[in-house]
């Protein structure tokens, strides 16, 4: 039984994440192709609709996700993607925007349309279901806001897997087909709310698909589902 024309947009996510997916396992990545990306050019960020899968919860006086940041609370800005042409600084910057939140600052829908930001322009590449699926459903969002949770985040550590440079090691010409570099990253997320700001911390690691063309800054295509060591 076939799908495709009863959920065009499914079938769109499940190219995409196949494109990705193609892209990473083909370019992986060799250090000395950072030396390309040193042309400067103006990166255009494009704003996708910031949908998350869950139901409509009710409101509350604490916060909403469509709510605005109390006054309070506006010192804590929005991730913002860097102006590099490194995939290892860009992922590890990634990585700390993906690992951080703050509830008492911005709302849930604030939070992933500023994360979409940071994904490529080049929509077969784009994969923002995996950037969407590491943020806090809206419902989920309201319980820990009612609580004044946030997170911050350390990066340790920041690689390409050797799967990717030995595969471009075998096959050098594919990075020119997307740019697509994986990097793992790894650090810890530390995670505090009102009257405990001590918290609790877990280490975390993850592998981001990066996007470094010569001619514009990197920008993000996705979360890998699997982290590659």
């Amino acid at each position: 039984m076939s799908s495709r024309s009863s959920n065009p947009g499914g079938a769109s996510r499940v190219r995409r994440r196949a494109l990705l997916g193609t892209a990473v396992l083909l370019v992986l990545v060799a250090l000395a192709g950072l030396a390309a990306y040193l042309t400067r050019e103006g990166r255009d960020r494009s704003k996708h609709p910031a949908s998350h899968a869950g139901s409509t919860s009710p409101s509350s006086s604490a916060a909403s996700p469509s709510g605005s940041p109390s006054p309070s609370a506006r010192a804590h800005a929005l991730p913002v993607p860097p102006n590099t042409h490194d995939p290892i600084v860009f992922g590890k910057a990634a990585a700390a925007a993906l690992w951080s939140y703050d509830t008492r600052a911005y709302s849930q829908h604030q939070l992933l349309a500023s994360l979409h930001r940071w994904l490529t322009t080049e929509t077969k590449y784009a994969d923002s279901a995996s950037v969407d699926a590491v943020v806090p459903s809206p419902v989920l969002w309201k319980e820990m806001a009612a609580n004044g949770q946030f997170a911050t985040a350390t990066v340790n550590e920041a690689h390409f897997p050797d799967s990717f440079t030995q595969a471009l090691q075998a096959n050098p010409g594919t990075i020119t087909q997307a740019y697509v570099y994986a990097v793992t990253v790894s650090g810890k997320q530390s995670i505090a709310w009102k009257g405990s700001h001590a918290g609790g911390a877990e280490s975390r690691v993850t592998t981001l698909a990066v996007q470094c063309r010569p001619s514009r800054p990197c920008a993000l295509a996705g979360v890998m589902p699997s982290v590659a060591p």
